[in-house]
């Protein structure tokens, strides 16, 4: 993860709802390996690494339990993502012999399916709702798949997407991007991580050992940024248990770290080489800047595969 030259500076948010929107339900427009250089040089690419980089400068140097400002639709987002919780909760898993991949996800996710644009029509105002149907697909598809019964980074990506169209759309403004991470997104992670226990959900396309994790990557980017220039924590220590038990409230990244040790048993550079690998990294801003690049290729493969919609992003 040698620094390779500077990252660009990332695109500013929405500061402001365009005054028009073609608004369109997303389908897939990836489905060969020259798609990806369309894909590449779209402007819906662009916005999305834009809105990645944007919200990575943002947190840079910051707790998770610093003081920030919080909006209503941050607000009605969180609301949102704790029904969804909620309806983990009323959903138990059930007697199958199969370990993995519990059958009563798919009874989850159903509910989801059925109600996912009267959620978001909770979040977007009256006079953008056009907008829905096609900002619901995204969450629909933030959840993992209720075929496979996985998850993986691609639809994590979905809900980074989600996210974006509402910026795209001035729902979500300038002001609001610490609590996108700290407030909205890390209460998805959270909501995410139960879903994988309760339903031992697989995961999907992983790498295995060769992966940074299973499931997800942006707070691994966006973790590591809260932690450039932290005055005592070094990459070393996200090996250290003690380092880790003690901080893990402040940082995604250890949070993330945390979340690692106790679904996996072993030594931790057996079952987590590409992390151990990176604990030796002399920096912070050099694994932000490694895995900044590790992202985009990743969100390559992702967007190539056939399992994942594609990007429109309010055309």
């Amino acid at each position: 993860m040698a620094e390779s030259g500077r990252q660009p500076p990332p695109e500013p948010l929405e500061d402001a709802c365009p005054t028009t929107h073609n608004f369109m339900i997303p389908k897939k427009e990836i489905n060969t390996v020259p798609d990806m250089g369309k894909w590449k040089r779209s402007q819906a690419y662009a916005d999305y690494i834009g809105f990645i980089l944007t919200l990575n400068e943002g947190v840079k140097g910051k707790k998770l339990t610093c003081e920030y400002k919080v909006s209503e639709p941050i607000n009605k987002l969180v609301a949102l993502l704790n029904t969804l919780d909620r309806w983990i909760d009323e959903t138990p898993p059930m007697d199958q012999p199969s370990r993995f991949g519990n059958k009563a996800f798919r009874t989850w996710y159903a509910k989801l399916d059925q109600e996912a644009e009267n959620l978001v029509a909770t979040v977007i105002p009256s006079h953008l709702a056009a907008a829905v149907p096609e900002v619901a697909l995204y969450l629909k598809e933030s959840v993992g798949n209720s075929t496979r019964i996985d998850y993986g980074t691609g639809h994590e990506a979905a809900f980074a997407a989600f996210l974006c169209c509402l910026c795209k759309i001035g729902v979500l403004r300038v002001d609001d991007q610490i609590a996108i991470v700290f407030k909205v997104f890390n209460r998805y992670l959270e909501v995410m991580r139960k879903l994988q226990k309760t339903y031992r959900m697989e995961p999907a396309g992983s790498q295995g050992v060769w992966g940074l994790d299973d499931f997800q990557f942006l707070p691994f980017i966006w973790g590591s940024s809260q932690l450039i220039e932290h005055p005592y924590l070094e990459p070393r220590h996200f090996v250290d248990e003690k380092a880790v038990n003690e901080n893990h409230k402040d940082y995604m990244f250890l949070e993330c770290i945390l979340f690692i040790t106790e679904m996996k048993t072993g030594p931790f550079a057996e079952h987590s080489n590409q992390l151990w690998n990176i604990s030796a990294v002399p920096s912070w801003s050099k694994v932000n800047q490694g895995l900044i690049r590790m992202y985009k290729a990743e969100e390559k493969r992702d967007s190539s595969s056939s399992r994942e919609v594609s990007f429109s992003f309010l055309g």
